[in-house]
């Protein structure tokens, strides 16, 4: 197995042309806790992938003992966060509203994902993927959706600097255009963004 990526909560392994995510003991914890905090993540990170997968492109499960591991579909393409500085700016324009799109269906099913960034969003024959659903949940509050948005702007920000601005545009042009609840969603954004800038004066 070859050793793809170590997060704070799992380690992903590719293995015979799949994908297997292994949440990690965390030896700090008492064990029966550890163990029953790494199913319910599993089991909701399961759950939440099949709901997605009815809505938007995101890698197929293939197995899963529920308690720490996950098998999923191997997406052999190239990570959005690689490419996105690099094509051309029609591309750029395409991938930013398929984003807008997708985090729109997602929240009109209430999905949170919690940690929209260009590395956890992949390219497969002109198809955008949305990948890593370990850390997403279910709400129906405003507040989330709109902090699910701004994590992603803060990214955008951080990674690819020339191109956020318009980028964001566009996704936000887009999610309006398919949300359902995109006016209060939008209202709540411009809160949480305001509460970002007087953070970082503070700072």
């Amino acid at each position: 197995m070859e050793l793809l990526a170590q997060g704070a909560e799992a380690k992903i392994f590719l293995h015979n042309k799949t994908i297997l995510k292994e949440r990690q003991v965390k030896r700090y914890r008492l064990e029966i806790i550890d163990e029953k905090i790494r199913r319910q993540r599993t089991r909701s990170e399961v759950k939440i992938l099949q709901k997605a997968s009815d809505i938007i492109p995101v890698p197929k499960i293939i197995n899963t003992d529920e308690k720490s591991k996950i098998t999923l579909e191997y997406l052999d393409g190239k990570k959005l966060r690689d490419i996105f500085d690099i094509v051309t700016t029609k591309q750029r324009r395409k991938y930013a509203k398929e984003i807008g799109k997708n985090i729109a269906l997602l929240h009109n099913k209430n999905i949170i994902h919690q940690d929209l960034t260009t590395s956890n969003m992949i390219i497969k024959e002109e198809k955008l993927y949305f990948i890593d659903f370990g850390l997403s949940f279910i709400s129906l509050k405003a507040e989330d959706k709109a902090v699910d948005l701004f994590l992603l702007y803060k990214a955008l920000e951080a990674k690819h600097t020339n191109h956020a601005r318009k980028a964001w545009n566009e996704i936000i042009k887009e999610y309006e255009n398919k949300s359902q609840d995109a006016k209060e969603i939008l209202l709540r954004l411009e809160k949480v963004q305001k509460r970002g800038r007087y953070k970082q004066q503070k700072v």
